[in-house]
């Protein structure tokens, strides 16, 4: 009689007792500023915050304005070689004419209009999902320019109303950079 020696197998049971690998997704965040100055007294600072995909928030406090709304746009270029002039016009990717913020035709840059208190102080709040910190339509390297007049949103019936949204001269700029996170 033949005995036959069989070294067991391994079950299937004994594979569910090996520890899964923990995964985390971490959110990715993407920060800038823009440094805002100009030929007169305005000056201030915006920042910009990305998570992953998402919209972007913009938190922009500006000081030495006149009280009232102000026109607060992302223009084209980071030149400032001519101060604010320099900036180009209003950062438009899809070809469109001027209008509000919340408005399906528009500038990507079209962000409004910031008001300053009596003392000429600015502090807002904005998220837009129009401009990105990465991406083709990225903001890095464009400016903001905060200017002289409300803009009009593109409703203003002037003949600058649908490209500038009439919101006068070009009081401070910046151009937006990346910070560390």
């Amino acid at each position: 009689m033949h005995c036959r020696h069989l070294t067991p197998r391994p079950s299937l049971s004994n594979a569910a007792t090996v520890p899964k690998k923990q995964f985390s997704v971490l959110a990715v965040s993407k920060n800038a500023v823009a440094v805002l100055k100009g030929d007169s007294k305005v000056e201030g600072v915006v920042t910009l915050t990305q998570e992953d995909d998402g919209p972007t928030t913009v938190n922009v406090r500006v000081t030495g304005l006149t009280p009232g709304l102000h026109g607060f746009h992302l223009h084209e270029y980071s030149d400032t070689t001519n101060g604010c002039m320099s900036t180009g016009a209003h950062f438009n990717p899809n070809r469109m004419t001027h209008g509000a913020p919340e408005s399906e035709v528009r500038h990507a840059g079209d962000l409004g209009n910031i008001v300053a208190n009596a003392d000429g102080v600015a502090e807002a709040t904005i998220v837009d999902k129009q401009i990105p910190l990465s991406g083709p339509n990225a903001v890095i390297g464009r400016a903001f320019v905060v200017h002289e007049l409300e803009d009009d949103l593109g409703k203003g019936g002037h003949e600058l109303s649908l490209t500038t949204g009439n919101a006068g001269g070009r009081l401070a700029c910046g151009v937006v950079g990346l910070t560390p996170i």
